[in-house]
């Protein structure tokens, strides 16, 4: 397999979406400007990080067939995890909570949200099935790895942020976020291995 047109334009939109809700979380959370530089750097840095990246999957898919869909699996990852992170930043903002029982309701809300920008991202572009139609069988797996993912998802990042609580120094709400990026982590193994 080789890079197309198509991995090109999509890459270049998941990159533009990660980097943008990058920049915006950044700024939210306060994380310090080198020399006063905005982060709106990232609307440039993350899409061609985004490309290297699916081009490095299929360099790699010579010697190993899997790393053909896992670059663009990757970068479908850490675009799930932005729009993740992104929509909790939201709720935080809005709510003025970045812990306790309701972090745990908004970070399931903000994964079911990141699940579905997932599913059809993987769908139609990692797995290239989008011409098929979604079978019984087809979304009963993917409800099932979804809803592992929440519950390992939900579950670490709540532990991170409610049993363990701010360390290093870091704010109540940039904790949230150590927090959310922990449990994403460990949630990305386990949906590669279901959509798989």
């Amino acid at each position: 397999m080789k890079f197309s047109k198509k991995d090109l334009v999509f890459s270049l939109i998941t990159g533009f979406i990660t980097g943008f809700i990058i920049w915006r979380i950044f700024e939210f959370i306060g994380v310090p400007r080198f020399q006063e530089i905005s982060y709106a750097w990232l609307l440039v840095f993350v899409p061609v990080l985004w490309i290297l990246g699916v081009n490095l999957g299929y360099f790699l898919g010579k010697w190993l067939t899997f790393f053909n869909q896992f670059g663009k699996f990757a970068a479908i990852g850490f675009t799930n995890a932005a729009v993740d992170f992104g929509v909790l930043n939201l709720l935080i903002f809005y709510s003025g909570i970045a812990s306790g029982a309701f972090f745990s309701l908004f970070k399931a809300v903000s994964f079911v949200v990141a699940a579905i920008h997932s599913y059809f991202w993987n769908k139609y572009w990692v797995f290239e099935a989008g011409q098929v139609p979604v079978s019984r069988e087809e979304f009963t797996k993917f409800f099932i790895v979804t809803l592992a993912a929440l519950l390992v998802n939900v579950g670490v990042a709540t532990f991170v942020v409610n049993i363990i609580g701010p360390s290093f120094g870091l704010s109540e709400k940039a904790w949230a976020n150590v927090g959310a990026v922990v449990g994403s982590a460990v949630a990305l193994i386990i949906s590669f291995i279901g959509f798989r």
